[in-house]
């Protein structure tokens, strides 16, 4: 899937209150190995080292675009590397530190994929993840109904991109079920204020909405992105208007202390 790192960071003060969120969550620990699973451009993972000045962090991603940017950051505690959150979780390296900010719901299966997530971590180690709740938000919703209308249906191959985020309830009993302690799972709304539609549109754009995009072409991807825009307007009847554009963010460490 093609990331554009500048359309995505178009968004960068909206996209970065929920990774200061989750990194206030995590206790500085002496000598902390951590990996940030679907760094992005690593503007966020060089943060996580300039909080905890002795941690040394690897941040990873399958978009080579994305990485590209990553270059600047790199030092002798922060290293990047081209490689899927998919191979990252079956490997055998164990780490202080696993760090996720808005890169895990694009997995599928959380109830498979956590316990591997879960297994990287050292005894102690710290789990920090957050995701769009890409159910509960009105863009993603939004633009569920229209993939599914008949035209759309037919011009997709019927193909749908389910969101796989799960329930609070869900992700606490997985994350209990695999030893983790100090459990901390909130869902919070980060506000975005749009004075029209082409700002909510752009705002999608640099996520949810790539995977269609990807498969329409010419006249195809101008009528599909004019129908979508046309469901925000009448979704949201008036602008400015506000989206309550929820996350959720979680929390624990592992060893229950049985």
């Amino acid at each position: 899937m093609p990331w554009n790192p500048e359309i995505y960071n178009r968004y960068k003060d909206i996209r970065f209150k929920p990774f200061y969120d989750l990194l206030s969550l995590i206790e500085e620990v002496p000598d902390m190995k951590g990996i940030d699973l679907g760094c992005g451009t690593g503007e966020q993972t060089a943060t996580i080292t300039h909080r905890f000045k002795s941690a040394s962090i690897l941040g990873i991603d399958s978009s080579a675009e994305m990485l590209e940017k990553s270059k600047e950051y790199e030092n002798n505690r922060l290293k990047f590397e081209l490689q899927s959150i998919e191979d990252a979780v079956h490997s055998d390296t164990k780490w202080d530190l696993v760090f996720s900010n808005a890169a895990l719901q694009w997995l599928d299966n959380h109830q498979e994929l956590f316990p591997k997530v879960i297994h990287l971590l050292n005894p102690g180690g710290q789990l920090a993840i957050q995701m769009p709740v890409q159910t509960d938000n009105v863009l993603n919703q939004l633009l569920l109904e229209l993939v599914q209308e008949e035209r759309y249906a037919k011009l997709f191959n019927n193909f749908v991109r389910e969101s796989p985020v799960l329930s609070m309830d869900e992700y606490a009993q997985i994350l209990f079920e695999n030893d983790i302690g100090e459990i901390d799972i909130m869902q919070k709304v980060y506000p975005i204020i749009a004075e029209n539609a082409d700002q909510l549109l752009e705002f999608i754009s640099g996520s949810a909405l790539i995977p269609y995009l990807e498969l329409l072409e010419g006249e195809g991807k101008t009528n599909f992105v004019t129908a979508y825009k046309e469901k925000i307007e009448n979704h949201f009847h008036k602008f400015p208007a506000i989206y309550a554009f929820k996350r959720l963010l979680l929390y624990g460490r592992k060893g229950r202390g049985k």
